[in-house]
């Protein structure tokens, strides 16, 4: 496998300049697990040291993945939302918000946000959009909500409803408190009736726990804070929470399975609206 990611503009673009390759990135890290091609050896690496220690870390990228078109499907579809406001959308894959949304609601709008380098220079990929519809993407971190409402109101209208999504991005901020605080901050921008879907890897399996501290101690890149379900929870106080509630996302409105109730994986997470 080649060392530079599919696509990848020449060393002269400032893009790529501002890339590190030699300390793995999650997003690069998850883009591995997910099967894609945009990542480095220190990214395999570290996901490979993550697979030593807990084999079943693809099948929790995979579950979560899963979880996102299927909560995107029931918000295009059933609920009606025509805004999607993905933070920490990491690199493009297969399944991505925009592509479901514009294939069952073609005039829907979303905005990605990221603060990886690469996914900057992938960002054109987010673009394409259906001619109805507009897709636009965001350098910021999730950390800075005021600029991310700020840059995003160019392309979402906020007094109309909104899918908030915050897909295994919390996780990155340490502070249990701060990460509740951003929510707070980002819903408290939106109309009634708008929805927060999240999930975040789960402190339920001492061994994806102790993958990840691993991972944390030894790999230089921003930890990864696993949190109990009833902390994930917690970021919907307020809302009202969709059935089957905070869940494994593999067990989040499953497809019809012959073989029974899917797995659990150390990944929660849930579907709310705003009253």
């Amino acid at each position: 496998m080649s060392d530079t990611p599919r696509d990848t503009p020449s060393a002269d673009d400032p893009g790529v300049r501002r890339i590190d390759s030699s300390v793995p990135h999650s997003a690069r890290v998850w883009n591995y697990f997910l099967g894609g091609k945009d990542h480095y050896p220190v990214d395999r690496e570290a996901g490979e040291r993550i697979r030593a220690v807990f084999p079943g870390m693809v099948d929790i990228a995979r579950q979560s993945r899963q979880m996102l078109v299927r909560t995107v499907g029931h918000l295009a579809r059933e609920a009606g939302i025509r805004q999607f406001l993905d933070i920490g959308t990491g690199l493009p894959t297969v399944g991505n918000t925009h592509e479901v949304a514009q294939r069952l609601a073609p005039a829907s709008r979303i905005v990605y946000v990221d603060n990886d380098p690469l996914v900057l220079v992938h960002a054109q990929a987010l673009l394409t959009s259906t001619p109805e519809g507009a897709t636009d993407y965001i350098e910021a971190d999730v950390r800075d909500p005021g600029r991310i409402l700020r840059e995003a109101a160019g392309t979402l209208d906020f007094e109309r409803p909104t899918a908030l999504m915050l897909m295994g991005i919390l996780g990155l901020v340490a502070d249990y408190d701060e990460a509740r605080e951003i929510v707070r901050r980002l819903l408290a921008a939106l109309p009634s009736g708008s929805y927060l879907a999240l999930y975040d890897g789960s402190d339920t399996d001492p061994a994806y726990v102790k993958a990840l501290g691993g991972y944390n101690a030894g790999s230089g890149a921003t930890p990864y804070t696993p949190r109990s379900p009833e902390q994930i929870e917690g970021y919907f106080t307020g809302l009202e929470l969709l059935e089957p509630g905070i869940v494994s996302v593999s067990r989040w409105r499953p497809e019809d399975n012959p073989w029974g109730e899917p797995r659990e994986v150390a990944c929660f997470g849930g579907l709310a609206r705003k009253p």
